[in-house]
């Protein structure tokens, strides 16, 4: 199975979202079914890791994602973006066969 990374500039922002939060929080990334293209990411605040969930860190940055979710997210980039549109965390998703503007739903 390919892993699931995470830029530098994510775990940057996630370091800083985490700060704020109560000690031992960690970024929860979900797939769930539905969104405009079939599948959407869901994003959370969970202090607790399930005992199936995958842990991915980076620079002090945790995203937790469960074995589910991790299936469909097989080898993904998980970023941070701040451009004129906005600041928003992106997937970069090679098993996605098309996203719909958002960038929150995909479809494989």
């Amino acid at each position: 199975m390919n892993t699931i990374t995470l830029s530098q500039s994510a775990a940057k922002r996630i370091n800083q979202i985490m700060a704020k939060e109560a000690p031992g929080s960690k970024l929860r990334i979900s797939v769930n079914g539905g969104g405009c293209s079939g599948f959407e990411y869901g994003f959370d605040i969970d202090t607790q890791v399930q005992e199936d969930d995958i842990v991915i860190e980076r620079d002090g940055a945790a995203v937790i994602v469960d074995e589910i979710s991790a299936q469909y997210m097989e080898g993904s980039v998980i970023d941070f973006v701040d451009d004129l549109i906005g600041q928003s965390f992106q997937i970069k998703n090679p098993l996605a066969t098309s996203s719909c503007g958002c960038g929150t739903s995909f479809s494989i």
